[in-house]
């Protein structure tokens, strides 16, 4: 089933419909920084655009942007995820990956192409759905970590296997054009967004690194090497990139038992 938002999972843990946070007070047609509560981690987009992170920052960082209870106008330049796609692309079979995603239009480096959206779900029936699966099937379930700055990791489950929308489409690559960014709406609960990492000619497939290491600290990873009763599982990794690691990255937490 086709949904262009994340909906809540068959766990109902989580309602990322969900409106929990405060809007701004801004009265103008866009928000400025240092006056704008939903900006005072600084910008977040240039002329449609997310900004480059510093090159000295460890991690992507997460988007915050205005959201239903602003004041502000549906012109304001902090709502561009919430607008949805605006890109042309295809949904095509590939030779050996199944089917990907691609463009129909050069996409600008820093734009959003789309969301990676599907059931908001727990750990327990993330964990429950991965095992179930057998080593011939797809595996839709993502889990993005972000690290607090006390110390502790947040953890988003999206699983786009029953509903989501074409972001489920896009296979990795070891060379990626994406990158993945949690954006932060109405509450809490990430919307996971794909920028464009460089420019993007039409005709181009789309795809990103599962594992999150791009445009992240390579210690901010935790992708475990696999056990040998593991290997089996690994799925091997046809993006044809000069530093492909062969393997599709690897992450046992839905796998292990606590």
């Amino acid at each position: 089933q086709y949904s262009p938002d994340n909906v809540a999972g068959a766990d109902g843990d989580v309602d990322p419909t969900e409106v929990t946070f405060p809007g701004c007070s801004c009265l103008t047609s866009s928000c400025l920084p240092h006056t704008c509560s939903c900006l005072h981690r600084g910008e977040n987009y240039s002329n449609s655009r997310l900004r480059v992170t510093e090159e000295e920052e460890e991690y992507t960082r997460p988007v915050f942007e205005c959201n239903a209870m602003c004041q502000c106008g549906e012109s304001c330049q902090n709502k561009l995820v919430q607008r949805g796609l605006q890109l042309r692309l295809e949904v095509f079979k590939t030779e050996k990956k199944g089917w990907g995603l691609r463009t129909l239009e050069s996409i600008p480096r820093g734009s959003f192409v789309c969301e990676y959206a599907g059931e908001v779900l727990g750990f327990k029936e993330a964990r429950r759905r991965t095992q179930a699966q057998t080593p011939k099937d797809s595996n839709y379930v993502i889990v993005v970590r972000e690290h607090l700055h006390s110390g502790g990791v947040m953890e988003t489950f999206v699983d786009p296997t029953y509903t989501g929308n074409v972001g489920r489409f896009l296979n990795h690559s070891c060379e990626p054009n994406l990158f993945m960014v949690p954006v932060r709406v109405d509450s809490m609960v990430p919307r996971l967004a794909l920028f464009a990492a460089t420019d993007i000619p039409a005709g181009e497939e789309l795809s990103y690194d599962y594992s999150g290491r791009f445009h992240n600290s390579p210690n901010s990873v935790r992708e475990q090497r696999p056990s040998e009763e593991d290997v089996g599982l690994r799925k091997p990794c046809y993006c044809g990139a000069r530093t492909c690691t062969s393997f599709l990255p690897w992450d046992s937490s839905l796998f292990s038992t606590p």
